[in-house]
């Protein structure tokens, strides 16, 4: 990649450092959702949802996000907040989150995404509007208030559904993507403090020369410029391909793999505990090859009967996941 101080079609008032930042945490973001599509359909064994590794890259990516997120808010609103731009931005974000619970709901059912990266930034933007014009020292203090937040506030009291936006709690079902207010808004703010330092001390006025030109500097920031749209469109296709390849060779086996590999990935995101998640998710496997509604669920996987047959299975191997299916003689 070039670096240049020189004009690459950069358009003016953007900053090429913080696009081509977003284009790398969109480029990191395709590779992490290809790998879980491959492991969801079970194509590989990569530990994607519960492997420390792949939990800290996810978390770095949606860390990524939130952050520039924050800084993008301080630059373009630390001279005054121009609430048309703010709004507009608001409303494109949050109608996007919707559409993103919309399909995952008829995608992955009770795993759909319920407050998702998406919700998390349009709600860290209206967290962070008291502090747009604040000393850099009062958001970093919020910043740091929550991101703190769930080691000493965390209660019961805040368990499920209603309250799964704090982060305080347990929901208490599986979401293939939960990104709640506490810490994570943290990560959005602490973006807002250090850009207003870095104001103050000048330093976005020397970055402000370098262009990165070169095909993949440019082609980099292109994606940073539009990470929105790449975020909603790329998914749908990187899932669609997979999926497509698996109806081409569909397996009993890969479904088991996959039913397994799923559902532990998703109540590992709420949970956190990946091992009591994988004997959970095998344990249904078993009461559900047992009792005869695998077969069923196999070809007819949106059977209303069969999921509720199955979620009644799932309940009750998370309570215990060393209950053992009846032996049928």
């Amino acid at each position: 990649m070039q670096v240049s101080t020189k004009s690459s079609g950069t358009p003016p008032g953007r900053l090429a450092v913080l696009d081509l930042a977003r284009g790398a945490a969109v480029v990191a973001m395709a590779i992490y959702h290809f790998s879980w599509d491959l492991y969801w359909f079970a194509f590989v064994d990569w530990p994607v949802a519960q492997g420390t590794g792949w939990r800290a890259f996810a978390v770095t990516i949606a860390g990524s996000f939130l952050f520039l997120a924050g800084v993008s808010l301080d630059l373009a609103h630390h001279t005054g907040i121009r609430w048309q731009s703010f709004w507009r931005r608001f409303a494109v974000i949050a109608a996007a989150a919707a559409t993103v619970s919309l399909v995952t709901f008829f995608t992955f059912g009770e795993n759909f995404v319920r407050f998702g990266i998406l919700h998390c930034i349009a709600a860290s933007s209206l967290i962070s509007l008291p502090f747009l014009r604040s000393p850099f020292w009062t958001s970093g203090a919020a910043a740091l208030f929550l991101l703190t937040l769930p080691l000493w506030a965390s209660s019961a009291a805040f368990d499920g559904a209603p309250w799964l936006w704090t982060g305080l709690g347990t929901p208490g079902f599986g979401s293939v993507d939960y990104v709640p207010i506490a810490p994570w808004a943290g990560i959005a703010l602490a973006g807002l403090s250090l850009s207003k330092v870095f104001r103050k001390l000048q330093i976005w006025q020397r970055l402000s020369v370098l262009s990165f030109s070169g095909r993949a500097g440019g082609l980099t920031r292109l994606m940073g410029r539009h990470s929105l749209s790449i975020y909603l469109l790329h998914q749908p296709i990187l899932y669609g391909l997979v999926w497509a390849a698996a109806m081409v060779s569909p397996e009993v086996d890969r479904a088991a793999s996959a039913f397994v590999g799923n559902c532990s990935a998703a109540c590992s995101q709420t949970l956190g505990e990946p091992d009591l998640c994988v004997a959970a998710c095998s344990c249904t496997l078993d009461h559900l090859k047992s009792d005869g509604t695998w077969t069923m669920l196999v070809v007819e996987p949106d059977d209303q009967s069969l999921r509720e047959r199955m979620n009644e299975h799932y309940k009750l191997c998370l309570a215990d996941p060393d209950r053992r299916p009846p032996v049928i003689e």
